[in-house]
């Protein structure tokens, strides 16, 4: 079962977002229409909306394994600069304008960065981070050898010492006394 979309309330899921063309899937009689839409791009989800107001999507469906490219053949008019597809092997393909060939641009290489990244199996940090994040693990390393050395070497019962006796002296016993 496909999941029902919720609307987005948390933006900080919301990777870009902006209005579109999106042309229908149904030709009209006067060709194909292309309709404005609100559209939000999510770390795993493309949603098309009637406008930024509205709560619940027109349509949504999963980014991965989908491919996005410019596409000037869409269009015949000034705005052929402006379009782009995406393409899913199996699945249905949709096409857009955007308000600038700039902007389509933009679309087209935040899609692909966000493909990359689903289809990478780390997650991607800056280096700044990860030099930290390095530092952090040889001393970690160190601080585990340390104790792991502490706990390796190997002790009688006689030579340890205990603070404190762990065993409760009951009445009529001696300690010690066996």
């Amino acid at each position: 079962l496909e999941e029902i979309p919720r609307p987005i309330q948390d933006s900080g899921y919301i990777l870009k977002q902006g209005y579109l063309e999106k042309r229908s899937r149904e030709p009209s009689f006067f060709g194909s229409e292309w309709h404005k839409r609100w559209c939000v791009l999510t770390q795993r989800d493309f949603l098309y909306y009637a406008n930024e107001k509205s709560k619940q999507p027109k349509g949504s469906f999963p980014i991965e394994h989908y491919q996005a490219h410019l596409d000037s053949q869409l269009r015949k008019d000034s705005r052929k600069k402006c379009c782009f597809q995406l393409l899913c092997p199996g699945k249905r393909s949709y096409e857009f304008t955007a308000p600038s060939p700039a902007e389509a641009q933009d679309w087209v290489e935040q899609i692909q960065f966000l493909l990359k990244d689903l289809s990478s199996l780390t997650i991607p940090c800056d280096e700044d981070e990860e030099e930290e994040e390095e530092e952090e693990l040889s001393k970690d390393r160190e601080s585990s050898d340390s104790m792991n050395n502490s706990q390796n070497s190997t002790l009688n019962p006689e030579e340890m010492e205990l603070e404190g006796d762990i065993y409760e002296v009951l009445p009529g016993e001696l300690p010690n006394s066996q």
